[in-house]
């Protein structure tokens, strides 16, 4: 009977426990996670994630660069960098720049009584701490309903399906994955903000795999290494 007593204690502590929390620090000991970007199945760039843990702090730096050439010329840029910082598994703060061919946009996020404040190029005000950071790399993304964009600041209300298990081949290797389909759940949206992303996480290590999507072409982001 005391065994019992003490494994339900033990439950409802972990229930307790946010998605966000658990999974931050599934991550504690990656180092890098890289990708390359491909648009219409032609390599254009990478983004590279990069862990640290600096005293009790998880530091996640994000680094996006391409560009997309027409007949030789570079007709779009975009290059982005960000960091996320993370103390007892919560984001405490949040910085982004990007330069989206020309035109600058920025993310900066800190804690404030519990929620997310926000001050970005597209939003500015506060949002709850069970919203997300629209990374892709914390799996825990597919738990919350509303992700932050790390471009602007807007919030993207999400709706998340799990379209099932599948073997998907990177780079000569089969992984086991799991695979989601992410939506936004706003209809007023103009097309071009609306959120409608497939996204593949390894069944194994739960590390992000594989992205695609539509914009203007066809997306994909291909692991290159997980170290």
């Amino acid at each position: 009977m005391k065994f019992f007593i003490k494994l339900l204690i033990i439950l409802i502590a972990f229930s307790n426990i946010t998605m966000s929390q658990a999974h931050v620090s599934h991550y504690d000991k990656l180092k890098s996670i890289n990708f390359d970007i491909y648009r219409n199945n032609k390599l254009i760039g990478n983004h590279i994630f990069s862990f640290k843990k600096v005293d009790d702090q998880l530091h996640v730096v994000s680094d996006v660069n391409f560009e997309i050439k027409k007949l030789g010329i570079v007709i779009y840029k975009y290059k982005a960098t960000g960091t996320e910082i993370f103390s007892e598994g919560k984001l405490i703060k949040f910085n982004s720049k990007t330069n989206q061919n020309g035109k600058e946009k920025y993310v900066n996020i800190e804690t404030n009584n519990n929620q997310l404040l926000i001050d970005g190029s597209s939003y500015k005000g506060n949002a709850s701490m069970d919203y997300m950071l629209g990374t892709w790399w914390n799996h825990s993304l597919v738990k919350t309903k509303a992700q932050i964009s790390a471009v602007s600041g807007r919030i993207i209300k999400q709706k998340v399906t799990f379209l099932g298990k599948e073997s998907i081949n990177i780079n000569g290797k089969n992984i086991d994955a799991l695979h989601f389909n992410f939506t936004s759940t706003d209809s007023s949206l103009k097309k071009n903000k609306k959120l409608n992303t497939d996204v593949w996480y390894d069944e194994k290590t739960l590390n992000w795999v594989k992205a695609s999507f539509k914009k203007k072409g066809n997306w994909e982001y291909r692991l290159v290494s997980v170290k």
